[in-house]
């Protein structure tokens, strides 16, 4: 019995270990980013097919049929200044006076945290670097 409970405490102690040395492993790895002056935004208008490309500076807010979209700030990796960009973005319906969105969007991944609404998407492209 007492076999038994040593050996499940060596097992359940196993995934703590390995996070540990995964952990370590990894701590002087982390992507470096630097922030950008503005965003390249592109629009959706989903009833008539319009897209449109936006250039925003950062703490810039812009309309958008019935939306208020803030762009708070954009990184990218500082090693590849071409490379993913993620914007930080705030959208409000300025009818209803209410938060759609607020977060951090993702260029290659433009569906990971993504705008929900039923005519308009905007997504986040690229930063600008100057």
């Amino acid at each position: 019995m007492i076999a038994r409970l040593a050996a499940l405490a060596a097992l359940l102690a196993l995934p703590a270990t390995a996070q540990v040395q995964l952990d370590t492993g990894t701590a002087g790895t982390a992507a470096r980013t630097s922030q950008g002056s503005g965003a390249v935004l592109r629009t959706l208008d989903k009833v008539s097919g319009e897209v449109v490309d936006v250039e925003m500076a950062v703490g810039q807010t812009m309309a958008y049929g019935a939306l208020q979209v803030t762009l708070h700030e954009c990184r990218y990796p500082s090693n590849n200044r071409e490379g993913d960009a993620f914007g930080l973005i705030q959208v409000v319906d300025a009818r209803a006076v209410e938060e759609l969105f607020a977060g951090w969007m993702v260029a290659s991944s433009p569906a990971l945290n993504a705008l929900e609404h039923r005519r308009y998407d905007v997504w986040v492209l690229s930063c600008l670097t100057s």
